[in-house]
């Protein structure tokens, strides 16, 4: 399935608009809380999609029967930029398992807009028969998450994937839906094009350098 949030006006439109918002992106703190509630919002959609089992809770006056999630979940994220948007999932999907990837993207060489991903780093439980939720804030090209993706599954084969933006490209995600077919997409707001240097346009610039600072 795909989502776009942006085609289902909600108060997500009005946190990405902040996000976008130049004169509020100096504000590093408030950029991370949108990034932060952005997660939270779209985390509570996603859920309306999972598998849910009832059980009986002990109240002080009785006992009431409840849905409760009764999938296995593993919130991924790739460092350092998806950091405050993986805090709103972690925040609705406080049982899940989480794993963390050192990815980033470089240009083959100064004359060349050839991009190259190269990943450091990886830390995952067992994804075997559990659902895999995927968090990054720009699916720009698509293939630092495709590359994540793949490289996750050595841990073992999701039951259900869920891919999930804050903004995405249309180049972009129609290479994601080309490689990993299966997957679930959740895109809070859809851009036409990427410019030369493989950035989304309008697209909101650096998630990484607005929320920490600028990498050397």
């Amino acid at each position: 399935m795909e989502y776009i949030f942006s085609e289902h006006p909600s108060v997500v439109s009005q946190v990405v608009a902040e996000l976008r918002d130049t004169n509020i992106q100096k504000d590093s703190f408030r950029f991370r809380e949108n990034l932060e509630r952005l997660g939270y919002f779209m985390a509570y959609e996603l859920s309306k999609q999972l598998k849910y089992e009832k059980i009986s809770v002990k109240t002080p006056l009785g006992e009431s029967l409840t849905n409760v999630i009764s999938e296995q979940l593993v919130l991924a994220t790739i460092l350092r930029a998806g950091l405050p948007f993986y805090q709103g999932f972690i925040k609705v999907f406080d049982k899940a398992e989480s794993a963390f990837i050192g990815a980033y993207r470089v240009e083959e060489n100064e004359n060349s807009s050839e991009l190259m991903i190269n990943m450091e780093y990886m830390a995952s439980p067992s994804l075997s028969e559990k659902t895999l939720i995927v968090i990054d804030p720009m699916l720009a090209t698509g293939k630092s998450l495709v590359k994540t993706c793949k490289s996750l599954f050595k841990y073992g084969e999701p039951k259900v994937l869920h891919l999930v933006a804050a903004i995405a490209s249309k180049p972009g995600l129609t290479y994601v839906k080309q490689q990993l077919p299966k997957c679930n997409l959740w895109i809070a707001a859809l851009d036409n094009e990427l410019n030369d240097k493989a950035y989304i346009v309008p697209g909101l610039g650096d998630a990484g350098d607005l929320s920490f600072g600028v990498k050397k």
